[in-house]
């Protein structure tokens, strides 16, 4: 294989240019010619391509969002589009490439690779709902994100005796929640898999403020609802000071953790080696510390499992009388 082509689709999440800076050196190292494909799908099939060379990938690994920059695309999902992408591709004698993003960028990939492009998917995405892998490229960045936000949050809502309820992302995932509120020591993590009743909340706040604890920090996942609204709830029902934070798109942003950047490298390597080998289809990720790659088809199948352990585990460290595992 001569020629491949990167692009980044979907969602940004911190560390995707480490791993588009990864595919450029790499491939070019092993005697390819290398190709960023600018706002993901919908570039392709308007057909914009960039030459990389080393220098176009240099002093990007610290840096956040994607150097290609990232679009949502309805008319790459039609037949229509996707044999315009194909023929751009192979205009250019493009004979391979590598997505990084989500289940829907990989959706988009997988329907490359049926039509004779091989193509390899680096899961870039804050949620970590790839059910495949482990850890998503960008989630430990968002989750020190939120965890900064709770350090400082903690901070002043301390000081005025407060209870101060944080909506995190992770669309319908509750990880980003789960992993920032155990490390940030809240006392309530409210996350889609598991459900909790107002009440059990209630009881909770309740029983901390009978042991003289006013002030408490509660992280929302927002596939479970809205941090103003149940900030009225509990207004309302406790008389208490009540404060809502949506930290919103600031969790994609800044600079990536060590972590990301150490994945989206070596996720990138993988990637090329296993086009170079002529492999396509085919999703990279990491299990038990082990860099893995398997079928698109596969992947997408699988079942995100929720780790009630770790639920519990941050239930019982905090003291939580909500215990429902």
């Amino acid at each position: 294989m001569k020629k491949i082509a990167v692009l980044t689709s979907g969602g940004d999440a911190p560390g995707m240019n480490a791993a588009i800076r990864s595919v450029v050196r790499y491939g070019i190292s092993e005697g390819m010619e290398v190709y960023g494909i600018e706002r993901g799908y919908a570039g392709l099939i308007e057909n914009v391509f960039l030459p990389m060379n080393m220098r176009s990938v240099s002093d990007i690994v610290q840096r956040g969002g994607t150097i290609l920059r990232t679009a949502r695309s309805p008319e790459f999902t039609t037949d229509q589009g996707q044999e315009l992408a194909v023929k751009f591709l192979q205009k250019r004698g493009i004979e391979g490439v590598i997505v990084i993003g989500g289940d829907g960028s990989f959706r988009g990939a997988e329907a490359l690779s049926k039509r004779g492009i091989p193509t390899i998917g680096i899961p870039g995405t804050i949620d970590n709902d790839l059910a495949y892998t482990q850890y998503t490229l960008g989630f430990d960045t968002a989750c020190n994100t939120v965890l900064d936000a709770i350090n400082k949050l903690r901070d002043t809502m301390s000081s005025h005796d407060r209870i101060c309820i944080i909506e995190v992302m992770g669309r319908n995932c509750g990880d980003i929640a789960l992993h920032a509120g155990l490390g940030g020591g809240a006392e309530l993590i409210l996350v889609p898999e598991v459900p909790v009743t107002y009440l059990e909340i209630l009881d909770r706040l309740n029983d901390d403020r009978s042991k003289g604890k006013y002030s408490s920090i509660i992280v929302i996942a927002e596939g479970v609802g809205k941090a103003e609204e149940l900030r009225e709830k509990i207004k309302d029902s406790l008389g208490a000071s009540v404060r809502a934070t949506v930290l919103g798109h600031l969790q994609r942003g800044g600079s990536p953790s060590c972590r990301d950047r150490y994945l989206g490298t070596c996720w990138g390597v993988h990637a090329v080696k296993l086009l170079k080998e002529g492999t396509g289809n085919r999703v990279v990720g990491i299990r038990d510390n082990r860099f893995i790659d398997l079928d698109i088809d596969k992947a997408m199948k699988m079942k995100k499992e929720f780790n009630y352990e770790l639920y519990e585990m941050a239930n019982v460290v905090s003291n939580s009388a909500i215990n429902k595992y």
